[in-house]
């Protein structure tokens, strides 16, 4: 979470697997989108920031600079702005840089060459570890007021719900197909299948709301692959017709959830749960909602 808690630079969690490599998008580009939000909205006429890796953060991402002396800075933690934001886990700032006290000045040059005076550094930390540090930068000497201060603080929180978003759709993501890979004998055991079920639930919810094409279709194919997993049986041929919608809120359904549940799960509104839900059940020829997941399984839509 941005700017809270305290925080030591620690190195974002590492992606292993070659498929989960590709579909995560990169993570500058949020980083870039959200110093963008910022530098248009006129606050901070310069902002700028980078991922944090090891004990420092290396700035890739610029907005409103004037030379390029700032490009592949390494702010290592303690040092300088940015530094003691990484090391604390808080904002910090100063009204005029070449004077500040309470701060090193192992980069005035670069910053000087910018003629920066008043800046302000974010951490971006999420689940305790700080993962990048966005910038906002005046070239006046000028306090940094509240509503300034505070649309730098919330670009950081977005961002920092950005990359929550992306670890969660990784995790799932690696135990959807950890679970896709079992065996086929060993997928009846009632333990197993529950948590396929629910790891399939999820996987259909957090796909929902993923903005990247690619990775929602990829989350959606994982999916279908968990759907597949029978003990040595055969995928019947489809008797019944639903469209992706309808599946995901039947898979919430299935683990028992209340449309309000359901509508909060898919961030979709409670009618239009119970728009989705209405269609699949006449589709599927269902009278209740219970009949409509044992003919869903039955056909092989819902694992």
């Amino acid at each position: 979470m941005a700017g809270s808690g305290n925080g030591a630079a620690t190195r974002r969690p590492e992606i292993q697997s070659g498929s989960e490599a590709r579909l995560r998008p990169d993570d500058r580009d949020a980083l870039r989108a959200q110093l963008r939000a910022v530098s248009a909205e006129l606050d901070f006429p310069v902002a700028f920031g980078g991922e944090v890796t090891s004990t420092s953060v290396r700035l890739t991402e610029y907005f409103g600079t004037l030379t390029n002396c700032l490009r592949n800075l390494e702010v290592h933690e303690g040092r300088g702005v940015g530094g003691q934001a990484l090391a604390s886990g808080r904002p910090i700032g100063v009204v005029d840089y070449g004077t500040a006290r309470h701060i090193t000045h192992d980069y005035d040059g670069p910053v000087m060459a910018e003629r920066l005076s008043a800046v302000l550094a974010v951490p971006v930390r999420v689940r305790g570890q700080c993962r990048a540090v966005l910038y906002g930068a005046i070239r006046q000497r000028v306090a940094v007021g509240d509503r300034t201060r505070d649309s730098l603080i919330s670009a950081g929180q977005r961002l920092a719900d950005e990359l929550a978003v992306r670890d969660e759709v990784d995790r799932r993501l690696s135990m959807a197909e950890a679970i896709a890979t079992t065996q086929r004998a060993d997928v009846p055991d009632v333990a197993k299948l529950e948590e396929l079920r629910s790891v399939h639930s999820e996987l259909c919810a957090i796909a929902g709301s993923v903005e990247d094409d690619d990775l929602r279709t990829r989350m959606y194919e994982v999916a279908q692959r968990l759907t597949d997993l029978r003990s040595g049986q055969t995928a019947p041929v489809p008797e019944f017709r639903l469209s992706r919608r309808e599946i995901d809120v039947l898979s919430q359904v299935a683990l028992g959830c209340t449309n309000a549940e359901v509508a909060e799960r898919l961030s979709l509104s409670p009618e239009t749960v119970k728009a989705y839900l209405r269609t699949a059940m006449r589709r599927l020829g269902a009278h209740t909602r219970h009949e409509a997941v044992v003919r869903a399984r039955s056909a092989w839509l819902l694992p």
